[in-house]
C-alpha cells in the first residue's frame, strides 16, 4: 500500500538512497522500502555505516577507556561526552558488536546506571560506583535504554532492569495537586513536578517502543498505554488544558539528533512505531506534511551543530535525516 506517497510533492527516495549517507540509505531500505536484513544491498549498506561518515569520525575521537572527553563528565559534557555519543551512534545504526562501541556501552553501564534502582544518572557515585541515585532522571534513562537496545543490549539483564525502572517510576501527571515526596520525585521539580516533563515521557516511550511486541510484559504494555494517552491528550505539542496554545514553540522546529529535547516529528515517530492512528494526531500530521518543500524534502530547522564531536548536516538545508523520519511517519500513519 503506497497511498502515502501521494502526499509527497515529489519522490525523495532516490535522494535518500545515495551512497554519501549509508545510515540514511540503510534505514530507507529497511523501513521505507521494506527490504529484508539479509538482502545483499542492505548487508553491504550496513557495513558501510562503520566504514565512512559520521560513525567513523565519532569513534576516531574515543579515548582508550571507552569514553569521550572527561570520563566523569559523561553526561555534563554536552554534547561531546559519552552519553551523547552513544545516543548518536544508536540513531545512526552503528554496529553494537563493534569493539569500540561495545566498550563505550559497558563504560556507561558501569558509570551511569544506578546499581540499586537501575535508572541512569547524570553523575557517577564516588562511594559505591555506578550512577549516583540523586542524579537519576527520566529523559536520560529513556534515551540510554533506547540506545542500548538499538546497540544490541535488549536481552542484557541490566537493560531489562532499566526497562523495569521506567515502568515503575515514570509518571504521566498533567497538573496534579500534590506531587509525590519519595525518591526519585523529591528533587528535580523540572522532571517530576505537578506536570510531568514532556521530554521524559517521550524518551520513556521511545525506549519501550524498541521492546518487540511479543516481549512486552503487562507493565510495559500498561506504561505504553498510559504514556500514549498523555501525549494524545496534549495533541502532541499543545497544552492539554488549552488546546489553542502551543506548549513549546521549539517542538515545531524539526531537528536531528535531538539529544534530551524533542519535537513533533520524534513524537509522531514514537506513536506510529507503536502503531497508533488516533484522530488527535491528525493536526500534527498535517503540519508535518506542510513543511516539505517542492522536492518532497524536509529541512533541518534546529541543530546543536558546533557542540557535537562532528557536525551533522546543515541548518536550513534539506535534511536526509528529517526527510527519512518524515517518510517513516507518513508511511506508518497513512498506509
Amino acid at each position: 500500500m503506497d497511498n502515502w506517497k501521494s502526499i509527497l510533492n515529489t519522490n525523495p527516495i532516490p535522494w535518500l538512497l545515495e551512497d554519501n549517507n549509508p545510515s540514511v540509505k540503510y534505514f530507507t531500505l529497511i523501513d521505507v522500502l521494506e527490504k529484508a536484513e539479509n538482502d545483499p544491498e542492505v548487508i553491504k549498506t550496513k557495513e558501510e555505516i562503520m566504514k565512512k561518515g559520521i560513525v567513523t569520525k565519532i569513534l576516531a575521537k574515543q579515548k582508550e577507556g571507552g569514553h569521550w572527553e572527561d570520563s566523569q563528565k559523561f553526561y555534563t559534557a554536552k554534547y561531546k561526552g559519552t552519553v551523547w555519543q552513544i545516543i548518536i551512534l544508536a540513531e545512526l545504526g552503528a554496529d553494537g558488536k563493534n569493539t569500540h562501541i561495545r566498550k563505550a556501552c559497558e563504560f556507561i553501564l558501569e558509570n551511569s546506571q544506578d546499581r540499586e534502582s537501575n535508572g541512569f544518572s547524570m553523575w557517577v557515585s564516588a562511594k559505591t560506583g555506578g550512577g549516583r541515585s540523586t542524579g537519576v532522571i527520566p529523559c536520560l534513562t529513556g534515551n540510554l535504554v533506547y540506545s542500548l537496545i538499538k546497540l544490541g543490549y535488549l536481552e542484557d539483564e541490566r537493560i531489562q532492569n532499566s526497562i523495569n525502572w521506567i515502568t515503575t517510576y515514570q509518571r504521566f501527571d498533567d497538573g496534579i495537586k500534590d506531587t509525590p515526596k519519595d525518591w526519585p520525585y523529591e528533587r528535580l521539580v523540572v522532571c517530576w513536578g505537578k506536570h510531568s516533563c514532556h521530554m521524559g515521557v517521550v524518551k520513556a516511550l521511545k525506549a519501550l517502543a524498541e521492546v518487540p511486541f511479543n516481549q512486552r510484559n503487562e507493565e510495559v504494555r500498561n506504561t505504553i498505554e498510559e504514556g500514549v494517552e498523555y501525549l494524545l491528550k496534549h495533541h502532541i505539542y499543545k497544552r492539554s488544558h488549552d488546546l489553542n496554545r502551543v506548549s513549546k514553540p521549539g517542538w515545531l522546529r524539526l531537528g536531528f539528533p535531538l539529544m534530551y529535547q524533542t519535537d513533533i516529528l520524534e513524537i509522531l515517530g514514537v506513536l506510529t512505531r507503536l502503531s497508533y492512528h488516533d484522530e488527535r494526531m491528525q493536526e500534527t500530521i498535517d503540519l508535518l506534511i506542510s513543511k516539505q518543500d517542492n522536492q518532497g524534502r524536509w529541512k533541518l530547522e534546529s541543530t546543536i551543530n558546533g557542540r557535537f564531536q562532528t557536525n551533522i548536516e546543515q541548518k536550513g538545508k534539506p535534511s536526509k535525516w528529517i526527510t527519512l523520519n518524515a517518510l517513516k511517519v507518513l508511511k506508518n500513519f497513512c498506509s
